[in-house]
């Protein structure tokens, strides 16, 4: 593995490792932190980054938290402003 890779796969555990202390915020925060996890694991995915079952239960939490947001934001027609979204 390279010095590269290595330093990716690092830095994507210590962010799963951080997730659950940053994953309890409420609102958008939440969706936001939950939308970082998702790419983070996606990318240590591609270097070939073992993952454990913590990880695979928070990563499975936040991505169904991305997919109701999505959901949700469909339906919605003002932003978090109150602006018309259409």
């Amino acid at each position: 593995m390279s010095a590269g890779a290595t330093r990716i796969l690092l830095v994507a555990v210590a962010s799963l490792a951080a997730t659950p202390l940053t994953a309890r915020a409420d609102g958008r925060a939440e969706l936001v932190t939950c939308q970082a996890m998702v790419e983070r694991a996606a990318q240590a995915k591609q270097v070939g980054a073992a993952a454990t079952q913590q990880d695979d239960a928070a990563l499975a939490r936040c991505q169904q938290i991305v997919r109701d947001w999505t959901l949700r934001e469909s339906r919605m027609s003002v932003d978090e402003q109150g602006r018309p979204l259409r």
